[in-house]
């Protein structure tokens, strides 16, 4: 698991460990990091010696990380050019130390470079780069290297001109490939769209951790998490142990997003699906396993509920999203629910003990807190998941977990792939079995969108994406997870 920080408790950490070491111990520590990731990618196109670095070197410590790092560079026999955007607020002793190493200054971008260091702003910036940084920024892209390939880009701690805490890029960035950040994540490393910007994220430490008092902004869980999270049958496990779920999702108009979400229940860990709806015929040709009913009330007992994919939203559709929610067992709401919640008629019904979540797309989400996401996604679920006392699955590139109690997960495995007609229906039944599987609704949901990303990711393997294939993709996914080898 990686866990990221925002700025002031970063500050207020590094303010904590400063004042037990010498002066300058961190900027040395960080650019001795950042000297060597430099040198890794150097070696790739013909080595340090007689390559070409240029350092875009802007006021203050982010700055002076770049010339302390150039300065290494330049003693190992790189030929290091410094363009300083402020140079009445330069770093003036890493400016000397790159001197000192035979590095050297210019006023214009160079004809060509082997590699670029990004240090213009750190994480103390705020809005979009400006001019004349947004000039040379955009000059990045025709500097060719020694091998004729265009110069990679290193960015030092974040790409200058995100918004670190929240990841959103408000104009002007740099687009890294690669990022070198010290000491601890940041938010805009995995969320929104500053993530993509910054490559390949590589993490040097600094000492910080043991002075990060505060609790993380954020966390991005990896295989290991969600394979031990992952309910598994033992000896003694039967179908019913293992926990059965129920779907009331589908209509005569839509019966297709009966069997999408059924296939996806059917991936999971319980050992048991009960369909509730108008789809019940189409779903037992698809699943004779499943036992399918036309209404809730006649599905059986259940460990946890999915409901909306395909619902509708006519008086049908109102008394099965009343009978789930009127159930003591975890619901999941998506798609039709989410959109029959809007107008207020369900209120006293969503005041309920047992534990809810909810997975919203923007629009939905719209719809729901009456305002999109915006620029900062994470505090928006955040928000509605407080307002509506439940788990807040928020849909996207970067699909976002929050829960009422303020906690924050990432996912790290989503993919364009997954944009298309009923997968958000595939997610929902995976997430429903998981929940009836006896998973924490928070766990539950981030293992739900981790293996759906990486059943997108499969299927996109072969050519366009349709949700079945998504559905498809899902069993054999969910096998590599728990072996470990996704």
């Amino acid at each position: 698991m990686r866990q990221a920080w925002r700025v002031a408790d970063v500050r207020a950490a590094e303010k904590a460990l400063m004042a037990t070491l010498p002066e300058g111990t961190l900027m040395q520590r960080a650019a001795a990091g950042l000297a060597r990731r430099c040198a890794l990618l150097l070696q790739d196109s013909g080595g340090v010696y007689g390559s070409r670095v240029l350092l875009l070197v802007g006021s203050g410590d982010n700055g002076g990380d770049a010339l302390y790092a150039g300065a290494a560079l330049a003693r190992r026999g790189a030929q290091v050019r410094a363009l300083l955007l402020r140079p009445e607020r330069v770093h003036l002793a890493g400016l000397s130390a790159l001197r000192a190493a035979g590095g050297f200054t210019v006023r214009d971008l160079p004809d060509g470079a082997d590699l670029v260091l990004d240090g213009i702003v750190g994480i103390g910036a705020t809005g979009g780069l400006r001019p004349p940084a947004t000039v040379i920024v955009d000059a990045l892209g025709s500097l060719r290297g020694r091998t004729g390939a265009r110069a990679p880009i290193v960015a030092v701690d974040v790409p200058s001109g995100v918004a670190v805490d929240t990841g959103d890029v408000p104009g002007e960035a740099v687009t890294a490939d690669v990022t070198v950040t010290f000491g601890c994540y940041k938010p805009a490393h995995f969320v929104g769209a500053a993530a993509p910007r910054c490559g390949q994220v590589e993490l040097v430490d600094i000492g910080l951790g043991p002075v990060l008092r505060a609790d993380p902004a954020l966390r991005v869980p990896d295989v290991g998490d969600i394979a031990g999270w992952w309910p598994q049958p033992g000896p003694a496990s039967d179908k019913y142990t293992r926990g059965v779920v129920g779907v009331a999702t589908g209509s005569a108009t839509y019966p297709g997003a009966a069997v999408l979400s059924t296939t996806g229940a059917l991936a999971g860990p319980s050992g048991m699906v009960r369909y509730a709806g108008s789809g019940h015929q189409e779903v037992v040709r698809a699943h004779p396993s499943v036992v399918a009913v036309p209404k809730v009330n006649d599905a059986g007992r259940v460990q946890a509920w999915v409901c909306g994919s395909g619902l509708g939203t006519d008086e049908e559709a109102r008394t099965a999203l009343r009978s789930v929610l009127a159930t003591s067992v975890p619901v999941v709401l998506d798609a039709d629910a989410l959109t029959l919640l809007v107008d207020g008629k369900h209120a006293k019904d969503l005041r309920r003990n047992a534990p809810l979540v909810i997975t919203p797309h923007d629009g939905e989400f719209k719809r729901l807190a009456g305002e999109a996401p915006g620029a900062d996604r994470v505090g928006s679920a955040l928000r509605l998941a407080s307002w509506m006392n439940a788990v807040v699955l928020l849909k996207g590139d970067r699909t976002i977990v929050a829960t009422p109690a303020g906690e924050v997960w990432v996912n790290p495995t989503g993919s364009s792939a997954l944009a298309t007609a009923g997968s958000g229906d595939v997610l929902g039944g995976l997430l429903g079995s998981l929940l009836a599987g006896g998973l924490q609704p928070e766990r539950a949901a981030v293992a739900a969108a981790y293996a759906h990303g990486l059943a997108g990711r499969r299927a996109a393997l072969d050519g366009p994406v349709t949700a079945p294939d998504v559905a498809a993709a899902l069993r054999p996914v969910v096998g590599d997870l728990l072996r470990g080898t996704p």
